[in-house]
């Protein structure tokens, strides 16, 4: 067998790889795929850059396990979502690779197999020929006035620009708008996240019999002893994969390099305080538990943009129905604002809340929508529509707003249009399964 030959290489003068698309997505997790998807869908050209050198975002990469605002409340819920989340939950219900939770604060969540949503995300982008550009952290934006004209991104291979004659501020943390100089918002108190676990090892039957109530029981008065902050929280074994979810933790977010180092270390650390626990008070069924995976830090509201309307938590609470509305959800009010407890606002069978258009968009941008928790609200509000559900229906919203926009603005669209456009997300109730 003949050996490989080698060739010299030197590195030559920096020039950035250059590309152009109509819609430019910065954040690939379920907010970004969604608008990329959906724009993909319109005939249009869509670039998705991500910092992470997969995709996915939170929803795969942080093990975060359940669909949460995809469905009404009460004993007779109906789907509130469409868009890829009627074509995830179909594909991945026939790989049986969802299980569905009902009454669980009055709503209805749906664990799904955190591996098998990865490769739907990655076959469908790949089916609608999304251009990607992973592992690529921006580095500038570049603006005209009132427009955004372009990304500048550093990878491991060499920088890359993208010209685009719309954008997406899917990135979690606003890291366009940010990025392009527009007024960010970021909470005056912690918003704490959490960092994620799949545990293996575990008496599955032994679980089921103590009840999911008892283990947050008993978290709530021997916390100190093991070094835990939070006294709440939930494991949720996954049937037939003999491994359980378990969101138990708050940790620190940070937003500067060195803190969100230290962070996710610290996370770590606190997560094995959090087996040590499980295991010394429930031998029987926890007695030989190990972690299989621990998921990146879990953030839930870091930054967002200001937006033309700050949705605003009284408006959550009361249903407040909006002109330009684009998106529906009921989820509860679900503020993580203390280290040892998180503020819940479950709402009635009946409820519903939605989201206006001008709290993805901003003025003094025309070309620029925020998709996922990138949105405007107050902190109360934002906890209210920063789960999946919301951020798949929002970033179907940007998509189609841009495509509406064109060259022209956003503020200036038919918003008719777009709601026609949208009508699933806001008036179809097919009932859950």
């Amino acid at each position: 067998m003949a050996l490989s030959e080698t060739k010299l290489v030197e590195r030559k003068a920096s020039r950035a790889t250059r590309i152009g698309a109509d819609i430019c997505v910065l954040g690939a997790g379920i907010a970004g795929v969604s608008a990329a998807l959906e724009a993909a869908a319109l005939g249009r050209r869509v670039v998705l850059a991500d910092a992470a050198p997969s995709l996915g975002g939170q929803s795969v990469g942080a093990l975060i396990g359940t669909f949460c605002g995809l469905y009404s409340n009460g004993p007779r819920p109906y789907q509130v979502t469409y868009g890829i989340a009627e074509r995830i939950l179909r594909d991945l219900g026939r790989e049986g690779a969802l299980n569905v939770i009902r009454n669980r604060r009055n709503t209805t969540i749906v664990q799904y197999d955190e591996v098998r949503l990865a490769r739907w995300i990655e076959r469908a982008l790949a089916e609608a020929k999304v251009d990607l550009i992973l592992g690529a952290v921006l580095t500038d934006v570049g603006r005209d006035a009132r427009r955004l004209k372009t990304l500048s991104l550093a990878t491991r291979f060499g920088a890359v620009e993208i010209e685009a004659t719309g954008f997406v501020d899917a990135s979690g943390d606003a890291a366009l708008a940010y990025g392009a100089g527009h007024p960010c918002r970021e909470p005056a108190e912690p918003v704490y996240g959490t960092q994620m676990l799949l545990l293996e090892g575990f008496d599955e039957a032994e679980l089921a019999r103590i009840g999911t109530e008892a283990i947050p029981k008993r978290l709530a008065t021997v916390a100190a002893r093991y070094g835990l902050k939070r006294k709440d929280g939930f494991v949720f074994a996954v049937p037939g994969r003999g491994i359980a979810l378990v969101n138990m933790t708050h940790i620190a977010v940070a937003l500067d390099p060195f803190g969100a180092s230290q962070a996710m270390l610290d996370a770590r650390a606190e997560a094995d305080r959090l087996v040590g626990f499980l295991r010394a008070e429930f031998p029987e069924a926890m007695g030989k538990v190990r972690v299989r995976s621990y998921g990146q830090p879990g953030m839930r509201q870091t930054r967002w943009i200001v937006g033309r309307h700050q949705l605003g938590a009284d408006e959550v609470r009361q249903g407040t129905r909006f002109a330009d509305e684009i998106a529906r959800a009921s989820w509860p009010i679900e503020l993580h604002n203390r280290p040892d407890d998180v503020h819940w606002e479950v709402f009635g069978d009946d409820h519903m809340h939605y989201v206006p258009l001008r709290s993805l968009t901003a003025d003094g941008l025309d070309n620029l929508v925020a998709a996922g928790r990138t949105i405007d609200g107050d902190v109360a509000a934002l906890s209210a529509v920063r789960v999946m559900g919301p951020c798949i229906a929002t970033g179907a919203a940007a998509a189609h707003a841009l495509d509406l926009a064109g060259s022209g603005s956003v503020h200036q669209i038919d918003v008719v249009a777009l709601q026609r456009r949208l009508e699933d997300n806001l008036e179809r109730r097919d009932p859950a399964p």
